[in-house]
């Protein structure tokens, strides 16, 4: 793994699917952020639909979305864009502790598409990126408190999915730790010490569900491995920025969770859903990996389904 000379950082690569391009935006620190790219295969659908903007949450990198959204949301007219977060993939990694915080995270998402962008997206961030698209979506109206200049483009909309609530995640902490004491110690032993690396049964567990066939559970185990050359933030830091300010626009929130999801209980996901206003939803027989379970089709139908909305609401 090499870095700040153009060589290959993950030690596993991730030969991208027919259509996609990988892409390089610089930042305005002078780093380089990958971005993943897939264009409409329909120029008109393209034109008219919203530009998706994929985020993904720790331990994960671009390709997590290349795999099977990217190609199934650009078959349907969308133009597609997965980014791969500093120190993450593909990316250039700060001289720092860690790879960045809400704000940083957020700003690098928002200077990506001021720059390459011709009209507002629609935000979907998983896990960690789903808080890292909240504090996004918070300081659109409330630009004097960002770091880069207030510099934050409107969007079309955000999907949350199984995404960290706005209070971060020490209340589902503490309500594993009294009601499922076994399962926040294998949480514990799978992210904060990096279990999913080594045990294949781990990692099945805390991302897939147990339908998952264990050789694709082992090939996205060696790419997951590989993704994260550093920690993407700090969460104590994070916590104490936290929760983020309710949005005051008019943008649409979907808030989905998964039925099986090991690291998010249904209690965070209707927190979320509450806290914007909006009714959650729950998708049956998948788990945390959503994107890439081996019902990844379930959770892009429902995303589908509501960015059809979107758009029929938007004429």
């Amino acid at each position: 793994m090499v870095d700040g000379d153009g060589a290959p950082k993950m030690a596993v690569q991730y030969e991208l699917r027919p259509g996609q391009t990988r892409l390089f935006h610089e930042l305005p620190s002078g780093l380089s952020m990958e971005v993943i790219a897939q264009e409409s295969d329909s120029k008109s659908g393209g034109d008219l639909n919203p530009p998706l903007v994929f985020v993904h949450g720790s331990y994960h990198a671009a390709w997590c979305w290349a795999e099977h959204w990217l190609p199934f949301f650009s078959s349907h007219g969308f133009d597609c864009y997965a980014v791969s977060l500093l120190g993450q993939g593909e990316s250039d990694a700060p001289s720092a502790p860690v790879a960045g915080s809400l704000q940083t995270h957020a700003a690098d998402i928002a200077d990506f598409i001021d720059k390459k962008l011709s009209s507002p997206p629609v935000l979907i961030g998983h896990s960690f990126g789903g808080l890292f698209v909240q504090h996004y979506i918070a300081n659109m109206r409330n630009k004097q408190s960002t770091e880069r200049d207030g510099l934050f483009p409107d969007v079309e909309g955000a999907v949350l999915l199984c995404s960290v609530p706005p209070s971060g995640n020490r209340g589902m902490a503490w309500r594993f730790l009294f009601t499922k004491p076994i399962a926040i110690y294998k949480a514990i032993r799978s992210m904060a010490f990096k279990g999913f690396q080594t045990s294949l049964p781990l990692c099945k567990e805390t991302f897939f569900s147990a339908a998952m066939e264990d050789h694709l559970v082992q090939r996205y185990q060696e790419l997951l491995k590989g993704s994260s050359r550093m920690r993407v933030i700090d969460v104590w830091q994070m916590n104490a920025s936290l929760p983020a300010p309710v949005p005051k626009s008019s943008v649409q929130i979907l808030v989905v969770g998964a039925n099986d999801d090991f690291l998010l209980d249904a209690q965070a996901i209707r927190e979320t859903a509450e806290y914007y206003g909006v009714p959650p939803i729950c998708v049956e027989g998948v788990a945390h990996d959503m994107m890439l379970d081996c019902s990844w089709e379930k959770g892009a139908d429902v995303i589908l389904s509501w960015l059809e909305g979107l758009r029929k609401d938007q004429r």
